[in-house]
């Protein structure tokens, strides 16, 4: 599981460190893909086979599901962190994500989100109020 905020920075050659806390699970391999609201969604390898299966047992003729899968995939770039836990993102995910230099990496639950710091600040802003007026929509019975 991924929780928290953590600023880091992009490097001259687009690589970024990871937080120190998720090197270890991350070791083996990720993959990076585009992700909604224009942030990059970063996976474990597992987790990511783990969504591959269930997107290769949705209809292929549901237009939403070709759509999807096609610019998931063929965004997704395999990664694996250099040992001093540094991972490169490819220029083509930096330019979807408008990161530059300052970035943000928070956990969202089985992923990790890699934002451009100013595109999160803006996103938070416009959500936290929204959050905090959620009720049972979200999670019935839970919270």
């Amino acid at each position: 599981m991924f929780l928290g905020t953590h600023q880091v920075r992009l490097d001259d050659k687009g690589r970024l460190f990871l937080p120190a806390k998720y090197r270890e699970e991350l070791a083996e391999g990720l993959v990076i893909t585009k992700g909604q609201e224009r942030c990059l969604y970063v996976f474990p390898v597992e987790e990511f086979t783990r969504i591959t299966e269930a997107l290769r047992t949705a209809p292929v003729t549901a237009k939403a599901v070709r759509d999807y899968s096609r610019v998931f995939f063929a965004s997704a770039s395999d990664e694996v962190p250099d040992k001093q836990g540094r991972v490169t993102i490819p220029q083509a995910l930096r330019q979807y994500a408008a990161l530059e230099r300052d970035c943000v990496v928070i956990g969202a639950n089985t992923r990790l989100e890699i934002w451009a710091a100013h595109a999160w600040e803006t996103y938070l802003a416009d959500q936290e109020q929204a959050f905090a007026d959620l009720s049972e929509e979200v999670l019935p019975g839970i919270l």
